[in-house]
């Protein structure tokens, strides 16, 4: 596997700045001009790629009640696997406009399959990339049926433990694909940030070799833009236009101005990385008056044996450094100096 990825004509990997997505989700809220509105935010904020969920309810679960197809506590208590899905799902009549809407703004957009059907959808429209979600990643069947596509992929791996993230990536290479990303995610809806362990997203990137990314379902962006600096290539975030509109995942997805931090943020983290340098910076010249240095700060005379009484280590920092102060006590001055000058070897006799 190559360490970067194309996705649309755009290169994603440790030397390129992070890839930012927005995640629509079921933030739409069943209203596909919300859809359209994300969109537009995802774009004017700077994101990379709007990302949609393609699945219909029966595909994935079945209508019944019993205990083990209801969900108890945390955002969705209450509610059936099938009327959780049901209310957030992205109707499939949707997909070709906000397809076309996503390109007519030159953003990309892909999707997540949750099932074969969903995959031969997308097909049709011409999807440039697949993502598969965390509880979807355990699946290999979907995932080898997607990899022959032969588009480029993305595995989250929420829940997954080390052995199932490594099945995951041998469904996706026996199916044929050949741009591999994984992201390491916290599948808690939100996550708390003492979850995230982000140094198992550097694990990640030795243990299997791939471009790897952070989906991140915490509140702010703290734990997005500090994966930057472990190597993070990709950032999944939520998005909605309103985390009060009581959506499904409303309340753990970023607002227009925190998208636009986020996309500032992590590229101004990424550009930060830099190289190893232990060179004066451009932006420290001006900063050389404050440094400190050697000045004479009393006059001396041609042939006058220089003495602590002349020289002191002050600022500004234009002088020799103060390390050479006992080199400069004890000599002969060969040039006559005021007090202000900034010390120099060419003041002093080194015979």
């Amino acid at each position: 596997m190559k360490r970067f990825i194309n996705i649309d004509g755009h290169k994603i990997g440790n030397k390129y700045q992070p890839y930012v997505i927005a995640e629509m989700s079921a933030n739409h809220n069943g209203d596909i001009n919300n859809a359209y509105k994300i969109i537009e935010v995802a774009k004017a904020c700077g994101a990379d790629a709007i990302k949609l969920q393609t699945y219909h309810p029966d595909k994935i679960t079945m209508d019944i009640n019993t205990p083990e197809f209801m969900i108890k506590g945390g955002l969705w208590d209450g509610k059936s696997l099938y009327e959780l899905y049901e209310g957030a799902y992205t109707p499939w009549e949707w997909h070709k406009p906000l397809f076309d809407y996503a390109q007519k703004l030159n953003i990309t957009i892909f999707s997540s399959p949750f099932d074969n059907t969903a995959v031969d959808l997308l097909e049709d429209l011409n999807t440039p990339a697949y993502k598969i979600a965390s509880f979807e990643a355990v699946d290999t069947a979907l995932i080898k049926y997607v990899a022959q596509t032969g588009k480029p992929m993305i595995i989250s791996t929420g829940m997954a433990d080390a052995e199932e993230i490594q099945e995951a990536i041998e469904a996706a290479k026996e199916g044929g694909c050949k741009e591999l990303a994984i992201l390491h995610c916290v599948s808690g809806y939100p996550a708390p940030a003492r979850d995230y362990n982000l140094k198992t997203l550097v694990d990640m990137q030795q243990k299997f070799g791939l471009v790897t990314g952070l989906s991140d379902h915490t509140i702010d962006n703290t734990i997005a833009i500090a994966s930057v600096a472990l190597g993070a290539a990709i950032i999944e975030k939520h998005v909605t236009l309103d985390r009060n509109d009581g959506g499904p995942d409303d309340s753990f997805s970023l607002e227009s101005k925190e998208l636009l931090e986020l996309c500032n943020g992590v590229k101004i983290a990424w550009k930060s990385l830099g190289k190893v340098d232990y060179g004066r910076k451009s932006s420290e010249q001006s900063s050389v008056k404050f440094r400190r240095s050697l000045y004479f700060v009393r006059d001396i005379e041609i042939g006058e044996i220089i003495t602590e009484e002349h020289v002191k280590s002050i600022r500004p920092g234009y002088g020799l450094s103060p390390k050479f102060l006992g080199d400069i006590i004890g000599k002969v001055a060969i040039k006559k100096a005021n007090m202000g000058d900034a010390v120099k070897f060419d003041h002093i006799d080194n015979t």
